[in-house]
Formats: C-alpha cells, structure tokens, sequence
C-alpha cells in the first residue's frame, strides 16, 4: 500500500489522505472544491466542478493515473436540480473515455461546497 501525496491539490482536512494505492488500483478521497493552497472556490455547481476536476487531476497525476484510467467515479452532490450543470462540465472531462459512476444528493458535504467526487482508476 501506497499513500498519495502532492502539493498541487488541497491537503487533507481530516485523518486521511489523498489517495491510496493497492496493487494496480488508486483510490481517491473525495475532492471538494479547494485550491491547492486550502481556499474554498466560491461560485455556482459549475465553478465548483472545475475545481474538483483541478484536484483530481492532480492527485491521479501523482498517482501515476490520469482521467483515462479511471474506471469509477461517485459524484455526492448537494443539489439534484443541479445535476444538468454538473453533468455538462463532467462530460467536458470524460468526453471520449466513460467510466462508470454514481451520483447521489446528500443533505451536506464538507465545507458546505456543492460537490464532491472520488474516482477509483488503474495506475500505469
């Protein structure tokens, strides 16, 4: 086991880290939307999302992944209405490459942000 670590995403705001990997699989924590330096992106679902994205590239970057090696995403979002949005920028990311998901509204999530993604993806 292998724990994943970069500045260019936001540190753990708890006891976890940013990702672990186990054998050939990198398994992220959720991403919210704060920059690397720990500052809440303010802003609608869609200025969110782009940042989750931000940090999520970042750490699967570090993990020796990328977008295309991931085979799962769960979406926690705080609003279904918002779903439309946040499925525009999502595919803006997973245009050609399609991995499997999930998306459920929760009542609240970290730092009261509107979203948070966690992917799951094959390290290279």
């Amino acid at each position: 086991m292998k724990y994943v670590q970069t500045a260019s995403a936001p540190a753990a705001i708890g006891p976890y880290s940013q990702g672990i990997i186990v054998n050939n699989l990198f398994y992220s924590s959720g991403q919210i939307p704060l920059t690397a330096e720990g500052a809440l992106v303010e802003g609608d679902v869609i200025a969110q999302t782009h940042q989750v994205f931000k940090n999520l590239q970042a750490v699967l970057e570090e993990a020796g992944a990328s977008l295309e090696t991931v085979v799962k995403a769960t979406v926690f979002i705080k609003n279904m209405d918002e779903f439309g949005a946040i499925n525009e920028v999502y595919g803006e990311y997973f245009h050609t490459h399609k991995p499997a998901r999930s998306c459920v509204e929760v009542a609240r999530l970290p730092k009261d942000v509107l979203i948070e993604i966690e992917v799951v993806a094959l390290v290279k």
